[in-house]
């Protein structure tokens, strides 16, 4: 790419970046300090504002540029992450969405604590709600090196890293002084453009192929390398026994995780109602499923028209397959048509990744500063005190995600994502089901549920090769490569679930009843709701 089409990349950039500070700006001047305000945004969005949000929040760079690289280099079996993404908001609305809106106010543990004695539960529900969202952040943040790095094509890891720190010090701006407000605003308006650029490129593939998805198809196939095999399961967890193995356990890791995740279940306390919580889910279903099918036609597109050799070229885990593709479908990268459609969808994946990352750090400074904090100091904690520790927390967690995101700059965006979900589903699904339906749960389970997920989740991540034993790997250089699978989701989450109802059964606690009856009126009725 010329001197000149960087340039314009980056102006767009820019442009958006300004916005976004004009929108935290603007908000951090109306905003007037409290708890509800910073963590809720006053309780003030409509549902389809909301459910705009939620879809802004949910899809990610794991989406845009991690599921269609997944694709594009391995056809039928990258198809896995976009149905069990969008499946996931099938639990969502059924199970959690109205129950959880009633039942807490701003985090994960108010509806756990809501029964239980209060501080060992927020301790264990705000310590996995931080681990998970710094998985999640690390992921965006790969996205953004690997997105940059092509753009000033970085043969090395110089841009990458500073665009890892400087996504960093963004995402802790706009938590720190615009709190849910600015932040539900700028996902908003990200998701606005992400379905543009989307419906965009879709477009343009399927002119490409005249409207002909078949010949798409066989085309994408043709220049794989893999032919049939291409358009079949198996490509990437077939094989032997551990690879399908791990394909169950992945998609099991996304369809449960989605109901766990810090930073969604955060979005239902910024409406009103519970009824508008579930209107939410729907607005979100909508623009969600839409998106993710034109992954699919974006995954196949840059494999028939680019070809799975040139996306390793750029990078080895896909994660620019669509940056490409657009440059591609503008008349190549020296082209003025190209550069532009390039830069265009640059600055949507980079609007992608600025939104979601201040979405995460916004839920996971909540529970540090709500459950962590709160917990211990609650009789002298006032709202403002718990309101300053959120934002200084959101510049602990930013700087954790840059250390780690430096880590794993070579490993694909939607598989980190993966892990995410995982450990989502490991750690805080079992305990908030538990809580939500079970009329005997105890302190005890509840704490031994989060727990037993949490642990086995991330030891297992630990001993994986993810990180060591492979030349894929965190570590290449050295293997204490134990468990054979990448995704620990078909162990870790029985193990949530099944810890949850050891420490129920064994706890000499016995249940209160008028606590767990005042609680069950609430979520079903929305009686007492904040």
């Amino acid at each position: 790419m010329t001197t000149e089409h960087q340039t314009l990349a980056l102006l767009l950039f820019s442009v958006f970046i300004a916005v976004t500070l004009g929108i935290t700006t603007w908000v951090s001047r109306n905003r007037h300090g409290s708890a509800e305000e910073f963590y809720a945004g006053g309780r003030l969005f409509s549902p389809m504002e909301n459910g705009f949000a939620i879809a802004g929040d949910y899809m990610s760079a794991a989406s845009f540029l991690g599921i269609s690289g997944l694709i594009a280099l391995f056809g039928y079996d990258g198809l896995l992450y976009s149905v069990g993404f969008l499946v996931a908001w099938l639990v969502v609305l059924f199970l959690v969405a109205e129950l959880v809106r009633n039942c807490g106010r701003f985090t994960l543990a108010d509806v756990v604590a809501a029964r239980m004695s209060e501080r060992p539960v927020r301790i264990a529900a705000g310590t996995s709600s931080v681990v998970v969202s710094v998985l999640y952040l690390v992921a965006q943040m790969v996205g953004a090196g690997s997105l940059v790095g092509l753009l000033l094509a970085d043969s090395g890891r110089t841009a990458r890293t500073l665009t890892v720190i400087g996504v960093g010090a963004l995402m802790v701006i706009y938590v720190s002084f615009g709190g849910m407000r600015a932040t539900t605003w700028i996902q908003i308006v990200k998701a606005v453009l992400l379905m543009g650029g989307a419906v965009t490129l879709t477009v343009l593939v399927l002119l490409r192929f005249h409207g002909n998805f078949d010949q798409l198809l066989s085309t994408a196939a043709e220049r794989s390398g893999h032919g049939a095999r291409f358009l079949g399961p198996g490509l990437k967890y077939g094989g032997d026994w551990t690879a399908r193995v791990d394909f169950m356990s992945l998609g099991l890791a996304l369809v449960l995780g989605t109901a766990g995740l810090p930073h969604i279940l955060s979005r239902f306390y910024t409406v009103p109602t519970a009824r508008a919580a579930r209107r939410s889910v729907v607005w979100a279903i909508g623009l969600i499923g839409g998106f993710y099918l034109m992954t699919i036609v974006l995954g196949f597109g840059a494999a028939a028209l680019l070809g799975p050799e040139e996306v390793k070229a750029s990078n080895a885990s896909g994660n620019t397959a669509v940056p490409l593709l657009a440059a591609f479908l503008g008349g190549g990268a020296d082209s003025t048509g190209g550069a532009v459609l390039f830069a265009f969808v640059a600055a949507i994946a980079f609007a992608t990744i600025l939104a979601v990352v201040a979405g995460i750090t916004l839920a996971s400074s909540a529970s540090v500063a709500h459950d962590l904090y709160a917990s211990l100091k609650r009789r002298h904690a006032r709202q403002r005190s718990e309101v300053a520790v959120a934002r200084v927390a959101a510049v602990g967690i930013g700087a954790v995600a840059i250390a780690l995101g430096l880590l794993a700059q070579d490993l694909n965006v939607a598989f980190l994502v993966g892990l995410a979900f995982a450990v989502a589903a490991s750690a805080n699904l079992p305990v908030l089901l538990y809580s939500l339906f079970w009329r005997g749960f105890t302190t005890r389970g509840a704490v031994w549920s989060v727990y037993g997920g949490l642990f086995p989740a991330v030891l297992l991540v630990a001993l994986s090769p993810v990180v060591s034993g492979s030349p894929e790997s965190l570590f290449p250089g050295v293997d204490f490569q134990y468990f054979p699978l990448q995704n620990p989701g078909i162990v870790s989450i029985p193990l949530g679930f099944l810890a949850g109802w050891l420490g129920t059964v064994t706890s000499a606690e016995e249940p209160d009843e008028r606590r767990h009856a005042e609680t069950e009126v609430r979520a079903l009725t929305g009686a007492g709701a904040v």
